[in-house]
């Protein structure tokens, strides 16, 4: 896994240090860091996604990320 070639692009713009929101770009895509999505917040996000038939698939997880985080790779 350390052999990826990854590069950081940027972080949450109101994050002061460690535990920042970050993207990260890898071949074929980004990994995404973020705080994790638990609780009620959860259950919401996974009947939204239920509904649209996009369910959680194994392995996979909900995450938030600010959205100036996201937003850039539009400019």
């Amino acid at each position: 896994m350390h052999d990826l070639e990854l590069q950081f692009l940027w972080k949450d713009v109101n994050s002061g240090g460690n535990g920042c929101p970050a993207l990260i770009q890898a071949p074929g895509g980004y990994y995404v860091q973020g705080r994790a999505v638990v609780g009620d917040e959860r259950t919401a996000v996974q009947a939204v996604s239920d509904a649209n038939q996009a369910g959680l698939a194994e392995g996979e997880d909900v995450i938030f990320v600010p959205a100036n985080v996201l937003d850039r790779l539009r400019d």
